[in-house]
């Protein structure tokens, strides 16, 4: 596809997933250092969970309105934004000498997470063909996955509780990462296709929440996106307090967490083969089914080794959750209304967020810290049973999964999907599985 004079080409693509790359690189950085640094200043399991919580509490209020002006308006200013706050919240959190002030600049933090990712998916969306989608949101999730490779790598080995050093070092990791997170200001210039006048001219009626959330096919997906990143979110969490108790280094931790992203990596770079060998939902459901069955394992006492091997089949697993959910959602959702969905999605995700690491902290306090990751695989095996249950109802004659609803849009020039004006009979679409 050559793109149209004065647009950036394919190599958007490219520099989202650099920047994606280095703004969630700060994230995993910090979300162990926030727990390591919490611990120096005496919390308990409780107050992890709380901590943890509060990071997608804020997140959780801004992101419906984030989509509605995204649906109607530019999504690249988001990004910038986002780096901005998310490099306030590290360094804030970082200075914070009491548990309350920490919760607070993890919330900034979340924000600041929630206005990149919003602004990203919506321009992978926008500017992907429907037979692209897969590919894209699965190369553009290969930045999250990289950056919790390397994140918490780099707050394990800044990390050292030796002499009594885990206040200063964790703040050390938590100033580190703001910088990480500022790098990432390099790669966002002219990320955007410019806006078309068709696109200009698109109807701005508000489609209303109630309405895409009964599209079928959404609910399922912001459920399995829920779980999964509920999973990942408390195995950054948690598995640090796991490593407390069973006596395993920092530095050992953040190369487990690391090996669990890399699976992650690898399972995303074989996506497309996957899905044209199973298909979309049968690839879902078993990775969910497994994934569940795995992180109720940790629970276990199991030696390094073997602990090594089920986050990196548990990583791989996970891999697959979020790009796929991100395809049905839009795919599913009304023309005129993908960024809200998104965002929902999202929505469920900081909802998971907020709900699953103040569980776990409550459970972890009556149960023993392994409890979480029981819980954590009960909502996975959720998620693989309603991925399944769509898998049982019958697809519309002549529907494919790379196909947009069956509307045979075709790409434009520049790669993104050419928008014609929404039709208002048909805002619930046959499912695609």
């Amino acid at each position: 596809m050559v793109p149209a004079s004065g647009e950036p080409g394919r190599s958007w693509l490219l520099r989202l997933v650099i920047a994606f790359a280095f703004a969630q690189g700060a994230v995993s950085m910090a979300r162990p250092a926030v727990s390591y640094r919490a611990l120096a200043l005496g919390a308990d399991e409780r107050a992890i969970g709380v901590i943890a919580g509060v990071y997608a509490l804020l997140p959780l209020f801004a992101a419906v309105p984030l989509g509605r002006r995204t649906d109607h308006g530019r999504c690249a200013p988001l990004l910038p934004i986002g780096v901005v706050l998310i490099s306030g919240g590290c360094a804030l959190s970082g200075t914070a000498v009491s548990l309350p002030s920490m919760a607070a600049w993890s919330g900034v933090m979340g924000l600041g997470h929630l206005s990149f990712v919003i602004g990203a998916q919506s321009i992978v969306a926008r500017q992907s063909a429907p037979d692209e989608q897969d590919r894209n949101f699965g190369h553009f999730t290969i930045g999250a996955s990289l950056g919790q490779l390397a994140g918490p790598i780099a707050a394990g080995f800044l990390v050292s509780e030796q002499d009594g050093a885990m206040g200063r070092t964790s703040a050390l990791a938590l100033v580190v990462s703001a910088a990480v997170a500022a790098v990432s200001l390099t790669s966002l210039w002219r990320i955007e296709h410019c806006v078309t006048g068709r696109e200009a001219r698109a109807p701005r009626s508000k489609v209303p929440v109630h309405r895409i959330l009964r599209t079928r096919g959404v609910p399922a997906g912001i459920f399995i996106s829920l779980a999964v990143l509920s999973a990942t979110d408390i195995l950054t969490a948690y598995l640090p307090v796991i490593g407390e108790h069973r006596g395993i280094a920092p530095a050992a931790i953040g190369l487990l967490l690391s090996l669990r992203a890399a699976a992650t990596v690898a399972c995303r770079l074989v996506m497309t083969p996957m899905i044209r060998l199973l298909g979309r939902t049968a690839l879902m459901t078993v990775t969910c089914l497994l994934g569940g069955l795995l992180c109720a394992g940790i629970a276990l006492l199991v030696p390094v080794w073997a602990l090594a091997v089920m986050l990196a089949v548990l990583g791989f697993c996970l891999g697959v959750g979020q790009p796929l959910s991100m395809t049905t959602v839009v795919q599913a959702a009304p023309a005129r209304a993908r960024s809200t969905a998104l965002a929902l999605r999202l929505t469920g995700n900081r909802l998971g967020q907020v709900a699953a690491p103040a569980s776990a902290g409550l459970v972890a306090g009556i149960a023993g810290t392994a409890a979480p990751f029981v819980m954590l695989g009960t909502l996975l095996l959720v998620a693989a049973g309603l991925s399944a249950r769509r898998s049982t109802r019958p697809a519309a004659a002549g529907v494919s999964e790379g196909r947009d609803h069956g509307r045979g849009r075709p790409p434009v020039a520049d790669g993104s999907v050419r928008r014609a004006c929404p039709q208002p009979s048909r805002e619930s679409f046959p499912d695609r599985e």
